[in-house]
């Protein structure tokens, strides 16, 4: 894949990529040197304003309940309140004393992104431009990084939402495949203007997850390849200081723990962002994206210099704001950073911005019409508020649809005669199924990400060993101690969607066992599976490729793969049958037990 040489290249260069260069402002702050009457020491003080994970949230809205977002926090999401708290903290420090940047994860996640991704897509011939390139135009972006699920609708959509940006999308560390150099602009250098007539000159280095070769591989295989943030950060961090970087910033998206979800897959760490600024001299802030934790300020201590590096990581989907507040200092004929801190700020204390709201309302009036067509009707209502510790119908729907589906599919074949499971997650434990009428919202918030399916080949014996690791997302609980629904999950602060259950078999979880020793009465059709049996495994392609660092799966046989999104498969089963019936597809697969005892 060719160098993206289209835009934000300037006149400097650093190995065929170019460096962009923009005009600042004037700063009001100017100090009196201590013990020097008379002479004023050379001061400067600018902020950074990082969003990231902004998943395709523009509007404080929920397209899957078709009302405005809540949580039980009250937090509030969306581009239009960010623009808010940026106006303010413009006013406030002055328009040009501001950079304005984000960490990644931007056009996937909302039905608003995918209606333009995938409904009315962008890369049609006079296709609209993507809301999420309208707003962040519109705000005024100065550089985001790209986020693992930019490459989740291919190439060619990313590659015209970059073309739609008036700002550069960073990846220093997504390579083009053949040339093993940058396939997007690695680093942007920003000149801010102090009243001293001594420019500072920022660089933001932009870094994404080495995950993405794993999760998006259908995508990206053979065309880019993801080394490490910090090989990379290594690299470029001493070029953009011998440029003359007086600050470097790296928006990474990647978290701060160290760890990783996809084992001993790649040689990198997924969340990469501590080790970055423990071990890369020269940085002095870390935009973090990637986790969706909460940051507002985390210090490492560079182990080269000692230096301590500042980290935040503003919560998802507009949510949070982080500012960074610099304070410089001229000194022997150069600008230094005397002090950097960072404190986040919080969306639900704005009213949204009405340009951001006008301008994308004919946008947001489409989507909401989408979603909101009756696809089929339900028999009873189903939720997945119990999902997370009980076998629901809604989860078995999920189940269901991926089974049928991937039946259908080796009709015929080599593989036919073999029975298929299936595996899903409770991804949101607020997603329902009413009675009557079914919309493509109500279908669609079972599934909010863009997974495809694929068949994978385990054998017995790797099938209970997949379960008992899916049984470690439960808090060990001994026989007779009291049960809390609330307190019983996410062990080990394993997320839901790493919570596998598999439909076609039966099974019991035993939590007052140890973990690894949790799967009792494992049985196919009423008998004890034989360890060396085969069975076809329906599973997301997020887990096939090592999402979760789920065993065995990785590495199992595929022996089919369908590039359309799990979400439109149910919403074409929902559609093909009419009526969703729980009778049909229904039944208490597994259970949590203590000594043989249900838990529930």
């Amino acid at each position: 894949m060719p160098l993206n040489r289209r835009k934000f290249l300037g006149t400097s260069a650093v190995s065929g990529v170019g460096v962009a260069l923009t005009g600042g402002a004037v700063a009001p702050s100017v100090a009196e040197a201590k013990g020097r009457p008379g002479r004023r020491e050379k001061r400067y003080s600018f902020t950074v304003l990082g969003t990231t994970d902004l998943h395709g949230n523009v509007f404080n809205w929920d397209y899957f309940t078709d009302k405005e977002f809540d949580d039980k926090d009250h937090n509030d999401v969306g581009l239009a309140k960010i623009s808010t708290l940026v106006n303010e903290v413009r006013a406030e420090k002055g328009r040009r004393n501001t950079l304005l940047i984000d960490a990644g994860d931007t056009i996937q996640g909302t039905q608003l992104s995918y209606y333009y991704a995938k409904v009315d897509p962008i890369t049609a011939a006079r296709g609209p431009v993507h809301p999420m390139a309208q707003a962040m135009n519109a705000i005024g972006y100065d550089a985001a990084a790209l986020g693992n699920h930019e490459f989740n609708y291919g190439i060619p959509v990313l590659r015209k939402f970059e073309e739609q940006c008036d700002f550069p999308l960073l990846g220093a560390n997504a390579l083009d495949a053949k040339t093993q150099r940058p396939a997007f602009p690695p680093y942007v250098m920003k000149r801010l203007r102090t009243p001293h007539g001594r420019d500072v000159r920022v660089a933001v280095l932009g870094l994404t997850n080495p995950g993405i070769a794993i999760w998006d591989k259908a995508n990206v295989q053979g065309k880019m390849t993801f080394p490490g943030l910090e090989e990379q950060a290594a690299k470029w961090v001493p070029r953009l200081r011998s440029m003359g970087a007086d600050v470097v910033i790296v928006s990474a998206h990647s978290g701060s723990s160290g760890t990783s979800s996809y084992g001993d897959q790649l040689p990198y760490v997924e969340n990469a962002a501590g080790l970055v600024a423990e071990q890369v001299p020269g940085i002095d802030a870390i935009l973090v994206g990637h986790a969706h934790t909460e940051i507002p300020e985390y210090f490492v201590e560079n182990k080269a210099t000692g230096k301590k590096v500042v980290l935040s990581e503003p919560l998802k989907w507009g949510q949070r704001l982080t500012l960074f507040d610099f304070d410089l200092v001229w000194a022997k004929g150069r600008w230094t950073v005397e002090r950097v801190g960072a404190k986040v700020l919080n969306s639900n204390t704005a009213a949204e911005d009405k340009k951001i709201t006008r301008l994308l309302a004919d946008e947001h009036k489409k989507v909401v019409a989408y979603v909101n067509q009756v696809i089929g009707t339900s028999t009873e209502a189903m939720s997945t508020a119990e999902g997370p510790y009980k076998d629901v119908a809604i989860i078995d729907l999920i189940n269901r649809v991926q089974q049928e589906t991937v039946a259908r599919a080796l009709a015929g074949g080599a593989y036919a005669g073999l029975p298929v499971l299936s595996q899903a997650s409770c991804f949101s434990r607020t997603a329902r199924i009413p009675a009557g009428e079914v919309t493509l919202k109500d279908a669609a918030g079972l599934y909010p990400f863009e997974n495809t399916l694929e068949a994978r080949i385990l054998t017995g014996a790797q099938l209970k060993e997949y379960l008992e690791f899916s049984a470690r997302y439960y808090v060990r609980t001994p026989a007779g101690a009291p049960v809390d629904p609330a307190k019983l999950t996410n062990a080990e602060k394993i997320p839901d969607y790493n919570y596998d259950a598999v439909y076609g078999v039966t099974y019991e979880i035993d939590i007052a066992q140890p973990v690894g020793s949790r799967i009792v009465k494992l049985a196919f059709e009423g008998k004890e599976i034989d360890p060396k049996a085969q069975f076809v495994l329906a599973v997301n392609n997020y887990r096939a490729s090592g999402g979760g660092n789920f065993p065995h799966v990785a590495g199992a046989k595929q022996v089919w793969a369908n590039s359309e999104e799990i979400r439109n498969t149910i919403i074409g089963w929902v559609k093909a049958e009419g009526t969703v019936d729980p009778a049909r597809f229904a039944s208490v697969g597994w259970r949590l037990t203590r000594e043989g005892v249900p838990v529930f």
